[in-house]
């Protein structure tokens, strides 16, 4: 059944996208977090304290979010075997978003390509955590390619591998571990100590579903005539230099199957920071990189959901 309510999902988020609306999912959870988080951290004055604050925010959050998502299918499932399939994917779709990460990548390359770099900077902007105002073609090209990379795992890949794993609640569950790293996962003052639990679950969650999207990268790689081994070279040599330890796969993958360098100085509030370069510097950043990671995004996601209706038919086959 999750091979379904994926492909379903994919297609629903292909042709209606990510609605906009106070009533998303993830937009209430994120208002349930920052509640949560107001009352809980006004309330701990200590690291331990803060630490502890983080724990029960997380438990809290991931236990609501699962127990809403199963009574919503466990509903369904009383009303119609359909209303399982359509109501999941429905469901599954607010967790995946492809066609945001597409729409965001190719409006930006648009107003690279036609000159517009004030539009360009601000709507990279929108996407990435660094300073923007600053950036050149080459800088807006790798802030774009490497935040669309990057979210191939949480924005796709890993939300359909807890799907296959465990459900339509079990994927819901994950996005809100995500939402909660987005919100309050940081190395700052205010939330080193209460966001630390949130960061290593992220972390944790991740790591599967990371390492699966570095292998299905190199498969696309090759399907789409793109350098397959210059990907697997890269994700050996230079994933394990970035600060993240899932983020890497994708990102370092991205580079040496397009023939770019990722990584660099970056700036964050004024401050520098020099993230480790990934891949070889082949070819020179340029927008069409942009479409192409695209490609490669939906190369995987693909592969990923051929890959579990295979693996069901092989189960069946077995059984």
């Amino acid at each position: 059944m999750a091979e379904y309510i994926a492909l379903a999902a994919v297609m629903i988020d292909r042709i209606v996208g990510d609605p906009r609306t106070s009533f998303h999912p993830v937009v209430i959870i994120g208002n349930f977090i920052a509640w949560l988080e107001r009352l809980l951290l006004s309330a701990a004055h200590s690291p331990r304290r803060k630490q502890l604050s983080g724990v029960l925010l997380v438990t809290v959050v991931l236990a609501a979010v699962y127990m809403v998502a199963w009574l919503v299918m466990t509903a369904l499932s009383a009303l119609h075997p359909w209303a399982v399939y359509i109501g999941g994917a429905i469901l599954l779709s607010f967790t995946i978003s492809p066609r945001s990460l597409a729409e965001a990548g190719r409006e930006i390359a648009d107003y690279l390509n036609a000159g517009n770099m004030e539009e360009a900077r601000y709507k990279v902007g929108w996407i990435v955590g660094r300073d923007t105002a600053a950036l050149d073609t080459t800088g807006v090209t790798r802030a774009t390619v490497e935040t669309v990379a990057e979210n191939i795992v949480d924005g796709i890949i890993s939300p359909l591998f807890y799907l296959v794993v465990g459900g339509v609640p079990l994927a819901c569950m994950y996005r809100a571990v995500n939402t909660l790293d987005s919100m309050v996962g940081y190395k700052n003052e205010k939330y080193k100590d209460f966001g630390r639990a949130a960061a290593r679950l992220d972390d944790v969650f991740n790591y599967i579903p990371a390492r699966i999207t570095g292998l299905l990268i190199i498969i696309a790689a090759a399907l789409l005539k793109l350098d397959a081994g210059g990907a697997y070279r890269a994700i050996r040599q230079d994933a394990g230099k970035h600060p993240s330890p899932n983020s890497g796969l994708a990102e370092a993958g991205v580079a040496g199957a397009l023939g770019i360098r990722l990584g660099g100085l970056n700036y964050y509030g004024g401050a520098a920071s020099l993230r480790a370069y990934m891949g070889e510097e082949k070819h020179q950043l340029q927008p069409r990189h942009i479409e192409q990671t695209i490609h490669i995004m939906y190369g995987v996601t693909a592969l990923f959901i051929a890959g579990a209706f295979a693996a069901k038919w092989v189960l069946t086959y077995v059984r």
